[in-house]
């Protein structure tokens, strides 16, 4: 299964962003002495920065991303910042030297535009000294745009990507294919490059089938842009046009703050003014009526398929059956008070301790037990693909009738439906929809809810 190697973007760039912020807000304390209305400045120009990264894309600097790139990016922000300062001084107040306005922009972008090219030349050196934070990639094909990837590949280590094998399709090609598969599922391979004029229909819907799977990434190199009548995705390395397949919201960096910083102050919320008194009084009629923890931990699979402890408020007495056997309608193993708290979802309450771990986000592609996933991997196409996001609380899916037991096919099959739906759908007035409607549904009452 797909797992992480040696990728230490996710922690750098919010660093990075946080690191920002407290340059612009240190240089303007230091150079910009006529500010009166110091914390509402600061709030501002703290606010403006990063609503102009996003907009920009500041922040999203990869590995394949050019230098002048880097460059425009730092020049586009200085300007819509410099902009956004103005704008403030001449709504809000007076200020007797604006050109200290402009020396402020400037120095805070000049330590910015310094550190920020200094990590993406540090990164380049790193992998090439150190053999760190590559991705393995195998190319399928043998047209001449394959031929420029892999010299890009291999031309290019400061990239950051090992090509490990290559599979040129030209003798016993349907062979070839079975071996790259095995190949990449043995070899920890990261992406597959595959030349679509190499392909059959057959071919490609093979490979996508196969990636979405077993959590790998699939790009292809087009022979030119309408190839494809899908709304993909189009990167460049150097100059070589890649396709990637599925465009997730979730992987940009910005997103991944804007879900992340919303988690854990709704979690904090739910934690502070919901569990500290809710809590202690479940806690009491668990134990009154059956013995036990009053929590129920159970490993399940979150993000890139890694295991975690996912929380419940206890709502069955203990039993051995409770990791291999969902909950049916009338089970006996249900206690009273956990009948009621599995109506209203109150079980799940506790989950918000995982959310503010990072395990789980509060909107997501629902956890399964460890063996549920397991079997579901091998019987529902690209069940796996709902382990590119973290999972959640609640769901599309869930809001949509697909929560509790899965009764047959059909139930895992909309499942995987609405949850792939929804990561390449995402926004947070979607997130935001799904949580009303979970709680709409909830007071309402779910006919599944047992």
């Amino acid at each position: 299964m797909r797992r992480k190697i040696g990728r230490y973007s996710g922690y750098i760039r919010p660093f990075t962003c946080v690191l920002d912020v407290v340059i612009i807000n240190a240089v303007a304390l230091w150079w910009l002495p006529d500010v009166n209305n110091t914390v509402i400045y600061h709030l501002y120009i703290s606010i403006a920065w990063l609503f102009i990264a996003w907009r920009v894309g500041f922040y999203e600097i990869y590995r394949y991303t050019k230098i002048i790139s880097v460059v425009g990016y730092i020049l586009k922000q200085y300007f819509l910042f410099l902009i956004a300062n103005f704008a403030f001084i001449g709504f809000y107040m007076k200020m007797t030297h604006p050109e200290f306005m402009v020396e402020f922009v400037t120095l805070s972008l000049a330590l910015i535009g310094l550190i920020k090219l200094s990590i993406y030349y540090a990164l380049r050196r790193f992998r090439v000294l150190y053999g760190g934070n590559f991705r393995n990639v195998v190319t399928v094909g043998n047209g001449k745009s394959v031929e420029q990837l892999e010299s890009f590949f291999i031309q290019n280590p400061d990239y950051g990507y090992k090509l490990v094998n290559k599979y040129d399709l030209l003798h016993n090609k349907k062979d070839q294919i079975e071996e790259c598969l095995a190949f990449v599922l043995e070899n920890n391979v990261d992406e597959i490059y595959c030349s679509l004029s190499d392909l059959s229909n057959t071919d490609v819907s093979k490979f996508i089938d196969f990636t979405d799977n077993n959590l790998k990434i699939l790009k292809f190199l087009p022979d030119n842009k309408e190839i494809l009548s899908r709304n993909l995705v189009f990167d460049y390395y150097d100059y070589i046009p890649v396709i990637s397949l599925r465009n997730i919201p979730l992987d940009q960096t910005t997103n991944k703050v804007i879900k992340r910083v919303f988690d854990i102050f709704f979690s904090l919320f739910i934690i502070v003014f919901v569990l500290s008194w809710l809590i202690p009084i479940l806690g009491i009629l668990i134990k009154i009526e059956s013995k036990g923890d009053v929590f129920f931990k159970q490993k399940r699979n979150g993000l890139n398929y890694k295991e975690f402890y996912c929380y419940k408020f206890r709502s069955m007495k203990l039993n051995d059956i409770a990791d291999l056997y969902q909950v049916s309608k009338n089970d006996p193993r249900i206690t009273r008070i956990g009948k009621w708290i599995r109506k209203t979802s109150i079980d799940e309450l506790p989950q918000f301790f995982n959310v503010l771990m990072g395990d789980m986000s509060v909107v997501g592609p629902r956890p399964h037990m460890v063996s549920h996933t397991e079997m579901y991997a091998r019987r529902i196409d690209k069940f796996m693909v709902r382990h590119f996001i973290k999972p959640g609380i609640t769901g599309l899916a869930q809001t949509k009738g697909f929560r509790g037991e899965v009764e047959n096919d059909k139930d895992i099959i909309y499942r995987v439906k609405f949850d792939i739906f929804y990561l390449e759908n995402w926004s947070l007035l979607l997130d935001l929809k799904i949580i009303f409607l979970t709680i709409y549904n909830a007071l309402k009452g779910e006919a599944k809810a047992y």
